[in-house]
This record gives structure tokens, C-alpha cells and sequence, in this order.
């Protein structure tokens, strides 16, 4: 079957205003008896689709997913809305890109064109020790001696986040990565600055990432090189579940 994103392209209209969504119903398949994860995937791919990567061939056979067919998986790219990361492997991967941006000022060309292409979030959350506790004053007392120990790493980010878009960093003290996904960062719908909606989504490298499921926002937890594959705008490759 042909298929044609742009004929999938929808306006819905919303007290907070307009919004285009891309209508799984444009395409000739049943998808409601797909189950929910399939449907975030199919999607994904038509929203995708055109892209140079994603082949109407995918988006046909997530269309016609059975239950049999599972037994016979196939692989797919899929574009996660966004990315999160703790200091641990954030921090290399922020090295990375400050390390593109001077390839690029030495090349002659303009350095702030380095940037991630879907939104990053870094949570600073491992590199917490107890020095003081039993006390009010513990926690306060906690995290000023983290700010000492890691002068030098704190100054790199909060540089990255005032250099870079989509880059955004949460301070020490405010929580642990995947708590904070949960009660801050995930909004199960994503919104694009042109208005295009879809549903949010994820990779994150830490394990618990996958905690944010709970929520309806497919997550998966991922090696830093993979993450900083996502960052610049390359999709992660997984197999149709079964």
C-alpha cells in the first residue's frame, strides 16, 4: 500500500489551540486492534516516514502486526522524542559535543550550529555522598560539600546548558534521574515548536529508565554511545515485540 504522510497530517483543535497529530486511521489496515505499544511505534515510523530511513515496507508490516506475525520479528528504526542522562554518562557526552563545536570553529564554520537535534535532559544524581547526617542540616550541609567535590564538572554543564538548545540540566539535590523523570520531565504528549503532537518517548542511560513505562511513555535504557546517537538525530534500531 502507498502511503502518503501528508494526508495523514490532522488539525486538533484545543483550549490551549491548534495542534497537528498524524491519524492512524488514514491508513487502510484495523490498527485499534493493535496493542498500545505497536501503535506508538506505527506512529513513529508514519510520522518519520519520507525521512530517508524509514521505508514504507516498516510502516506496512507494524500496520499489519498479529499476533503470529511476532513470531517472526523484524527490525525497525525508531526516533525517540528525547533523551535523558545522569552525570555519569552525560557528562562524556557533553564533552563530545563542546569537542564538535571547536572541530567546527577550526574548520571555519559557525560552532553554535552544534547542538542536539531532540530535546536532552541531564540529571545530576550519582555523584551524592553522605558526609553529614542526623542532623536538619544534613542534606544543605550534603550537597554544598558535592558542589566542592565537583567544581570543575558543574562549571562544564552549566556551560552546556547555556551554550547548547535542547540541552537542559538539572541541578544536584533536586532528586534521583528516573524519580525525576517520573514527576518532572515526561509529558506524555510532546509537543514540537511547529505544534506537530505525538506521544513522548524516550532512551536513557540509566537502567531504571524503563520506570517511566508506568506513565505510558515507552522508555528504554541505553549505552552512552547510543544515547549520543539519538542526540544527533539517528534512530535507535530494535525489533517488532512479540
Amino acid at each position: 500500500m502507498t502511503i502518503d504522510p501528508a494526508s495523514a497530517r490532522a488539525s486538533l483543535q484545543t483550549s490551549a489551540g491548534s495542534f497537528t497529530y498524524y491519524r492512524l486511521s488514514s491508513l487502510a489496515t484495523d490498527v485499534e486492534r493493535l496493542p498500545v505499544t505497536l501503535k506508538v511505534f506505527l506512529e513513529n515510523a508514519l510520522r518519520n516516514l519520507g525521512n530517508g530511513v524509514v521505508r514504507e515496507e516498516e510502516v506496512n508490516q507494524m500496520a499489519g502486526w498479529t499476533a503470529q506475525s511476532a513470531d517472526d520479528p523484524h527490525e525497525f528504526p525508531f526516533y525517540p522524542a528525547r533523551v535523558l542522562m545522569q552525570d555519569f554518562t552525560g557528562v562524556p557526552a557533553a564533552v563530545d559535543l563542546a569537542a564538535m563545536r571547536s572541530a567546527m570553529a577550526r574548520l571555519g564554520g559557525d560552532p553554535k550550529k552544534i547542538n542536539p537535534l531532540v530535546p536532552a535532559d541531564l540529571v545530576i544524581d550519582h555523584s551524592v555522598q553522605v558526609d553529614f547526617f542526623g542532623s536538619d542540616q544534613a542534606f544543605q550541609l550534603n550537597v554544598e560539600r558535592e558542589y566542592e567535590r565537583n567544581q570543575e564538572r558543574y562549571a562544564l554543564l552549566r556551560w552546556c546548558q547555556q551554550a547548547f538548545e535542547n540541552f537542559r540540566v538539572v541541578p544536584p539535590g533536586r532528586g534521583i534521574v528516573h524519580q525525576v523523570n517520573l514527576e518532572y520531565l515526561a509529558s506524555v504528549v510532546h509537543r514540537r515548536p511547529d505544534g506537530t503532537i505525538y506521544p513522548d518517548s524516550l532512551v536513557g542511560t540509566d537502567s531504571h529508565t524503563t520506570m517511566v513505562n508506568g506513565l505510558g511513555v515507552l522508555g528504554w535504557g541505553v549505552g552512552g554511545i547510543e544515547a549520543e546517537a539519538v542526540l544527533l538525530g539517528q534512530p535507535l534500531y530494535l525489533l517488532t515485540p512479540e
